[in-house]
């Protein structure tokens, strides 16, 4: 009885062998992990380059024609170089551009020094300091298009609330206080609105580098009678430095690339003092529809932010790596 048990054992775990699957690897043709890796998501990478790649192409040849997209019967001329030329001798391009980076350098000033002054006095973990963490963090879950028409109505000077704020703290009376009419101004007002939208963004970067930092570090620091203001000079701000570049890098692309909130509050007036590059190059492309030139320009700002964010890609490293 027991051999006879034995050998239908042998016989089911014999069975059992021969009908389970081989590794979906070698079924499939003889692919290896990796290649079944790839065999999955190369549909998407093939759609990802048909978006992104197709696209850049089309537009780096359009830079070198007088194409117009409202005159697609229209004969396309090969003017070479032309386009390039005329964008870097435009005088409202220029202007434009330092529009640009004077919106960019703000905010990311603004930005970084009250984003890691939040991020620190969270990482200190008051009372209540989770519920201060979600209330900072509402204006970073808000569209941009319901942020620029909420702070449209803020700076209402008849029934705007930003409006009576400055005039109870200067006295300047609240129909003089013009934040998006006024060409001193507007530049302002733009930068508080993206300030107040994104420091959120920047103090949960610095808040995840605040918090990698080891605790015995602040321990032995302790053990050798550092104070604090030591300790934040030689301890917390350079190991949470990596973090805060890494900030420092997201938001200056965005922030040169900024569209929306501008187009919603000024549309780049008054006149032209806050239009921007992206605003320009709408103007250009959907208003003159000068395609070939637009293209141009687009090319020229993705180099300058391409070329821009390498370097300072490389300047990261070497600080991560001290």
């Amino acid at each position: 009885m027991t051999e006879t048990n034995a050998s239908l054992l042998d016989r089911a775990a014999q069975a059992a062998a021969r009908s389970t699957p081989e590794p979906v690897a070698r079924r499939v043709r003889g692919l290896s992990d990796k290649g079944v890796a790839w065999l999955f998501i190369a549909p998407t990478i093939v759609l990802l380059l048909a978006i992104n790649i197709f696209p850049l192409i089309w537009a780096i040849r359009l830079s070198f024609t007088n194409y117009r997209a409202n005159r697609p019967n229209a004969e396309v001329v090969n003017v070479g170089l032309d386009n390039y030329r005329r964008i870097l001798t435009d005088s409202d391009i220029w202007f434009a551009m330092q529009t640009t980076a004077h919106f960019v350098f703000w905010t990311i000033v603004l930005q970084t020094l009250i984003g890691f002054t939040l991020a620190w006095l969270i990482d200190r973990k008051f009372r209540g300091h989770a519920f201060w963490t979600t209330i900072i963090l509402v204006p970073m879950m808000l569209s941009p298009a319901v942020v620029g028409n909420f702070w449209r109505f803020l700076y209402e000077p008849q029934i705007g609330l930003f409006a009576y704020v400055v005039s109870f703290f200067s006295g300047i009376p609240p129909t003089d206080i013009q934040m998006l009419s006024s060409v001193r101004l507007a530049p302002w007002a733009i930068v508080i609105v993206d300030t107040w939208m994104w420091t959120p963004y920047v103090m949960l970067i610095c808040l995840a580098g605040l918090r990698s930092i080891p605790d015995y570090i602040y321990e032995a620091a302790e053990v050798d009678r550092a104070s604090n203001w030591r300790q934040f000079w030689s301890i917390t701000l350079p190991m949470a430095l990596p973090f805060i570049m890494l900030a420092v890098l997201f938001r200056g692309i965005e922030n040169f690339k900024m569209f929306d909130m501008v187009n919603l509050l000024t549309g780049g007036g008054p006149g032209s003092t806050t239009e921007v590059a992206s605003i320009t190059l709408k103007r250009e492309a959907f208003e003159k529809w000068r395609t070939g030139f637009s293209s141009a320009f687009a090319i020229i700002l993705f180099v300058a932010v391409f070329g821009l964010a390498n370097i300072y890609v490389k300047a990261l490293n070497r600080v991560k790596s001290r």
